[in-house]
């Protein structure tokens, strides 16, 4: 079998031509493709002679699946049933990207894929409760996965024992004849493989170190908000700790594992008054309602804080107009805890004044931890 190459330089044809391996890679042969990482070579999951095809190329075990490649983010959601917060976390920020993320389906046959997937198959891309995701950051790559409308699992396209192909030259060394099509784009944009992140419970943890690094991966994983007011004593702690009691609730998890799903939730003065205890009046109210805001000290609000943070919510304009004189190239991420005005500072006033303070911040947390959960919802 002589391999067709398709190039981007037929610009008459380029399209049709990526239409071309697309149907053949539907209906069976193996597709060279690049993406910004190495080049890979595909197979249509759902056809058993070329997944086998594919494996004796690689010499890869029967029982050890390959990762599935996806067109685009939101096919995510075909192949996990309940992918976690984090992993979604992951897929928003890190896809398309040079990023494989593991994640845990312990019944695929629940999946929306096992649907239109022969059921003999589904061990070819779950193995073990789990399944291999990458959503490669190249147009070609997309457009060949889309097009061809299957499950498209794919490795990089070298055989074993041979260094991942950085350039059409160096996947067709061993391939040539093995694959229908291939697709030539140049050099990829990284040398080296993808990174590979297990994030199958609610942490992560790096099997493989690649194109991304370990500093990016934390960064990605984490999520930040930011409660700031005057003093740090009175409104911000308790939208913190308010914040924080809710968010274990509505995400089943612990105070301490919060930290490990890669939330963070922290809160700031305006003042730059650094180590005072929160107020006796906010010390009250929320010891009213099972919180304890005793281990809470005051620090100064800084630039460094609120780049780190992705909400940053303020009490009042004043204090978004702090903020943003600190970090202006925030300005999308800063916002007022109520946009329909002010908290009222309880400062100097007593337990009734609290207590309003606290049932006006929880009302505005309620629609703002609703928009916060549905960002990682909307993966």
């Amino acid at each position: 079998m002589r391999t067709i190459i398709i190039t981007a330089e037929e610009t008459n044809s380029y399209v049709s031509r990526l239409t071309e391996a697309a149907q053949a890679l539907r209906e069976g042969a193996l597709v060279v493709f690049p993406t910004e990482t190495v080049y890979g070579v595909g197979a249509n999951a759902t056809n058993s002679a070329a997944v086998m095809k594919l494996r004796e190329i690689k010499a890869r075990a029967g029982t050890q699946p390959f990762t599935v490649h996806l067109g685009a983010r939101k096919h995510a959601r075909r192949f996990l049933s309940a992918p976690t917060p984090l992993f979604r976390r992951l897929a928003r920020k890190g896809w398309p990207g040079p990023l494989t993320l593991i994640g845990a389906e312990p019944r695929p046959e629940d999946t929306e894929i096992a649907q239109r997937f022969p059921a003999a198959q589904l061990g070819e891309i779950y193995h073990d409760g789990q399944i291999g995701l990458r959503c490669p950051d190249q147009a070609d790559a997309a457009r060949l996965i889309c097009e061809s409308d299957v499950p498209v699992v794919a490795s990089s396209a070298n055989r074993s024992g041979t260094p991942p192909p950085f350039d059409l030259h160096e996947a067709l060394r061993g391939l040539e004849g093995q694959v229908a099509y291939a697709i030539d784009a140049g050099r990829t944009r990284h040398n080296a493989a993808s990174t590979i992140v297990d994030v199958s419970r609610n942490s992560f943890k790096i099997l493989r170190l690649g194109a991304v690094d370990e500093r990016t991966i934390e960064r990605l994983a984490r999520s930040e908000v930011l409660f700031v007011c005057t003093g740090n004593s009175c409104r911000s702690p308790m939208a913190e700790h308010l914040f924080r009691h809710e968010l274990t609730k509505r995400l089943s998890l612990s105070i301490e594992s919060l930290a490990a799903a890669g939330y963070h939730v922290s809160s700031a003065g305006t003042l730059g008054i650094i180590g005072a205890s929160a107020s006796s009046g906010a010390l009250e109210e929320m010891a009213r309602r099972g919180i304890d805001v005793g281990e809470h000290y005051s620090q100064a609000l800084t630039a460094e804080l609120v780049q780190r943070a992705e909400r940053v919510y303020c009490m009042s304009p004043e204090h978004r107009r702090a903020v943003l004189d600190l970090a202006p190239g925030a300005a999308s991420r800063v916002a007022l805890l109520d946009p329909a005005g002010p908290v009222a500072d309880p400062i100097g006033g007593g337990a009734e004044e609290y207590r309003a303070c606290a049932e006006h911040i929880e009302r505005a947390l309620s629609t703002r931890l609703e928009e916060y959960l549905n960002e990682d919802r909307d993966w």
